[in-house]
């Protein structure tokens, strides 16, 4: 019999129980559930609402089925529909009447809400760990590459040179944020909503603070409407991760990239890559791509919850119940594909010397020589127009800048002096950048420096 039958004349169809059961996926969240309700236990006999002794037995009640849930020996039922009236069902089998009395001041609409919160708090901190793991390794690879000489790309042209570090620094940037963004959703979402009832709240004389205490939330939410109906949390999770993914997912492409006989310029570890079931030759960088395939998975979660939500009135919804599936799957998904990414890029060999002769080609000097056209007082205008007259000359007849004798620049500005030969030279390029956030060694140094005292400020 089914916990809320009382009005009902006929049970549910089979058919129905199956469909409305949501414990296939909301299993996952008994510990938090009984967590929830072990606080709430305690409120209840704070608030004199149930005895010392009703409260005692109800705890030690739910410890157990904890402890038996984890053992293996439970088997949830279809016909409880949740895992909230699973537990509570478990719960009455084990001490009888007293078992009723837990769900007193409280609705499944407000505890399924806190316990998707204290999922999400502990994934939140989990993902964030990960992070920090990654955030190291990128520094780590910076270091060990401040001198390293590649291309640096716009359009997938050759544009400018760089070094790797200032390269990868730039993808710390990019998960420094997505960091800071979910420790911003975990600040936001950390206020409880149980004790908000179906939406009204009750007419006991509960303690709601104590619970969030007892939960560790900063506070509780103000608005029971609000709180049972409220999955911007859940929204925002969801749309951090797919920027999370969308970060890793644009660096797997340029590894995929690199990784190519086209490029060269890196090699994934036999342990991070795979073969083809036909061409031995074959060496495929699997795991990027994999990523980068899961990217579209992610996103779809959170177009998901988004339609799911955008037209719902206040309260709770059937609907809302779609929620978990979403959540578990990014969840399930985001925290693999930090991992192994991490362990990827930690073990992939970096080819120097064909990074830096990619640099040879592609005219990448030819800003600076109208850098240094301008500072011999030209207007950029003119000095852009002079420089890609050179380029077409080199192309023409088959020559870079930096081969170019003092003789062939002065046929194009007499401005040119003797020290444009040095200003040319690649690694000249590089290092005459002295703008904030620029590629030189002293500005990337710059940058390793800020992100480790970065590291330093995170908790463990």
């Amino acid at each position: 019999m089914k916990l809320w039958s009382g009005r009902f004349s006929k049970s549910t169809a089979k058919l129905v129980d199956e469909f409305n059961a949501s414990i296939y996926f909301d299993k996952k969240l008994y510990k938090q559930d009984i967590t929830g309700s072990i606080a709430h236990a305690k409120m209840l006999e704070k608030s004199n609402i149930i005895t010392k002794e009703e409260n005692l037995k109800i705890i030690n009640a739910l410890k157990e089925i904890l402890k038996e849930i984890e053992q293996g020996k439970v088997k949830f039922k279809i016909e409880y529909e949740d895992i909230h009236m699973n537990i509570e069902k478990l719960l009455i089998d084990k001490i009888g009447e007293i078992g009723k009395k837990i769900h007193t001041a409280r609705s499944r609409n407000d505890q399924v809400a806190v316990d998707i919160r204290l999922y999400l708090k502990e994934e939140i901190n989990n993902i964030c760990n990960l992070l920090k793991k990654l955030l190291k390794t990128l520094i780590d690879i910076s270091e060990k590459n401040i001198d390293t000489i590649m291309p640096g790309y716009t359009h997938l042209q050759r544009a400018q040179p760089i070094t790797l570090a200032y390269h990868i620094m730039a993808y710390f940037q990019m998960f420094k944020r997505d960091y800071l963004r979910l420790i911003d959703c975990l600040d936001r979402m950390d206020y409880l909503p149980l004790g908000a009832g179906a939406l009204a709240g009750t007419s006991y004389n509960t303690d709601r603070k104590f619970i969030a205490n007892e939960l560790n939330f900063k506070g509780i939410c103000e608005n029971s409407l609000d709180a049972v109906s409220d999955r911007d949390f859940i929204i925002e999770f969801l749309s951090a991760s797919s920027i999370i993914m969308m970060h890793l997912s644009r660096f797997c492409e340029e590894l995929i990239i690199w990784n190519s006989s086209e490029f060269n310029f890196i090699e994934m570890d036999d342990s991070y890559s795979t073969g083809s079931s036909i061409m031995p030759q074959k060496k495929n960088p699997d795991v990027a791509e994999l990523i980068r395939g899961k990217t579209g998975r992610i996103y779809g979660n959170l177009f998901n919850i988004l339609t799911i939500m955008k037209s719902l009135p206040l309260a709770y919804n059937k609907d809302m119940q779609e929620d978990k599936p979403l959540l578990f799957d990014t969840v399930e998904n985001l925290k693999p594909c930090l991992k192994i990414f991490n362990e990827m890029i930690s073990t992939m060999k970096i080819k120097k010397n064909n990074m830096k002769n990619a640099t040879k080609s592609g005219f990448m000097n030819a800003t600076d020589v109208a850098d240094y056209l301008v500072k011999k007082g030209i207007p950029f205008r003119n000095a852009h127009e002079i420089v890609g007259k050179m380029v077409l000359y080199c192309i023409q007849n088959n020559k870079n800048i930096d081969n170019l004798s003092l003789y062939e620049f002065k046929n194009f500005s007499s401005h040119f002096e003797n020290d444009i030969l040095e200003k040319v030279k690649i690694e000249n390029c590089i290092e005459s950048k002295i703008s904030l956030g620029s590629t030189s060694s002293k500005n990337v140094i710059n940058m390793i420096k800020n992100a480790k005292n970065f590291l330093k400020t995170i908790k463990p």
